[in-house]
């Protein structure tokens, strides 16, 4: 888990990024289905080792809070605000699809390439299937060229701590992700429904017996010393090291979605 802060400009200005091909063509992703105004952010890259869907690995960008239209009770149109995951992988098409039909979650396939090195750090590197909108057939195997990479060194001599992020309620800070309706999306596998109902995911907790702080080398320079984009550090904000928490031995429970129709203001 990499948190990091983005500041209202940025939100202004999302980077395409932020959003994969398909949603970012999308209603998704437009000021009617919510505004971005920034705060507490998060990068999350997970190892499942055991889910009803099986194993699976993913990458999770959530650049912090947005303010989402819905109909107060005297029939006006209303805002609140929320975390939302805006851009989400995964390496297997039954977890896209659950994410998808179950919570909005606008996940897509790619491949995960993880790598142990000798100092104790671990690499990863996620290659997309969805590098075209509309879809092509190219998109049923990965891309050449990593969207993520990302290298996590353990901190020495920081003692490991049992974590649970039920403890942010205490702080004051609200979890729950609020996510707008999914576009659908042309693949072979069909991993891609969409949605017409708003979704609210409240209650999702991770937790670990033994979580540590680390440092995330974020620099996206392959061998060339080049980035694939303006960001070399993957998203602005962000510097090339940055303080990461790593979990082991955990796992996290996903309560059902509370659903509702699009307000009636943004049809």
């Amino acid at each position: 888990m990499i948190p990091f802060w983005t500041s209202g400009q940025t939100a202004r200005n999302l980077p395409p990024k932020a959003y994969s091909p398909l949603e970012g063509a999308s209603a998704f992703a437009s000021s009617e289905f919510g505004i971005p105004i920034g705060g507490m952010s998060t990068i999350q890259l997970l190892r499942y080792t055991d889910t009803p869907a099986g194993p699976y690995d993913e990458l999770i960008l959530a650049p912090g809070y947005f303010e989402y239209p819905v109909e107060a009770k005297n029939g006006k149109k209303a805002t609140r605000k929320s975390l939302r995951i805006t851009r989400i992988y995964v390496s297997q098409k039954q977890t896209c699809w659950n994410g998808r039909t179950i919570w909005n979650i606008p996940k897509h396939l790619a491949r995960f390439e993880w790598t142990d090195n000798p100092d104790g750090s671990s690499r990863v590197r996620v290659f997309p299937h969805d590098t075209h909108t509309p879809y092509d057939a190219s998109e049923a195997r990965p891309s050449d060229t990593p969207f993520f990479q990302c290298t996590i060194k353990p901190m020495s001599y920081v003692p490991s701590f049992p974590m649970t992020t039920s403890l942010f309620k205490y702080m004051g800070v609200d979890m729950a992700l609020v996510q707008p309706p999914l576009p659908q999306g042309e693949t072979e596998l069909g991993e891609l429904p969409g949605t017409e109902r708003w979704a609210k995911l409240a209650g999702y907790i991770q937790y670990a017996p033994k979580a540590s702080l680390a440092w995330a080398d974020m620099s996206q320079k392959g061998e060339d010393g080049t980035a694939p984009d303006e960001y070399d550090n993957f998203f602005p904000g962000l510097s090339r090291w940055n303080v990461a928490v790593k979990l082991v031995g955990g796992g996290a429970s996903f309560p059902p979605a509370e659903t509702w129709e699009i307000p009636k203001g943004v049809l």
